[in-house]
């Protein structure tokens, strides 16, 4: 028996770890970059197992909006700041949803944080990608604990990388030296992230389970290459939201 192949969007560090795992596992895996031309490929690969979107966050809409019709059904997507209403917007199924909990930086190998909650109709072939690759991972049953869990990576990164603007340091210095502001940061990331998942939010749950991936990598630099653009972004939201978040308002007029 032949194993279907997997298209790729997006050779990057994160796609190529996948592209490495499915093939461990006996998969073809097809890569689309941005010079393809994706209708084309679509016509040569016509039932994929899977359509792996692992394009940068500013580059999901874009490539979304031109998904042909017979790869929609398998999507599967990785991205940073992800919510339901990036998705839903579309004409499409649900897609199976990574939350990707390890680091991989060009020449060094991947650094685990927590395990990466997986879910989706195409969840049983990544959870088999990554434990060939000894990548632990864990199948999420619901798309309500999937949201949390998309809510949980977004209140760390956002967390971490706005804070890190003006602290600079790591994780785990973050919440040992400037644990104040830090919370301050997460009451405006909390605002945020109701509006956005337009429903309530346990804000103690959230930044707890946030501080379990602070602990499995301490040493985590706070201010990625991303941080100001994050930072840009979410005070977009808030300003066409009307939402008050005077910290993040602070550290960009200190910026």
């Amino acid at each position: 028996m032949i194993n279907q192949a997997v298209v790729i969007i997006g050779i990057g560090e994160i796609g190529s770890v996948l592209a490495r795992g499915l093939l461990k596992t006996g998969h073809p895996v097809y890569p689309v970059t941005r010079d393809m031309d994706i209708e084309e490929q679509a016509k040569h690969i016509s039932n994929p197992a899977a359509v792996i979107i692992a394009v940068g966050e500013s580059d999901l809409h874009p490539m979304l909006s031109k998904i042909p019709k017979n790869w929609q059904k398998n999507l599967v997507l990785i991205q940073n700041e992800l919510l339901p209403r990036d998705w839903q917007q579309y004409d499409f199924p649900t897609p199976t949803i990574i939350s990707v909990w390890f680091e991989k930086k060009k020449g060094q190998d991947v650094k685990v944080v927590i395990p990466s909650p997986l879910y989706g109709t195409q969840a049983p072939l990544l959870f088999n990608a990554f434990q060939a690759l000894d990548i632990p991972a864990e199948i999420i049953n619901t798309e309500a604990e999937m949201t949390m869990e998309l809510v949980r990576k977004n209140y760390y990164i956002l967390t971490s990388n706005i804070a890190g603007l003006k602290t600079g340091g790591t994780v785990s210095e973050l919440w040992s030296n400037h644990q104040d502001f830090a919370k301050a940061v997460i009451a405006d990331v909390h605002i945020l992230q109701q509006h956005l998942v337009n429903g309530t939010l346990d804000n103690e749950a959230l930044t707890n389970a946030m501080l379990i991936a602070f602990e499995g990598d301490p040493e985590h630099g706070c201010m990625g290459r991303s941080a100001s653009a994050r930072l840009e972004r979410a005070l977009q939201i808030a300003e066409s939201a009307g939402l008050t978040v005077n910290t993040l308002r602070e550290i960009s007029n200190s910026a």
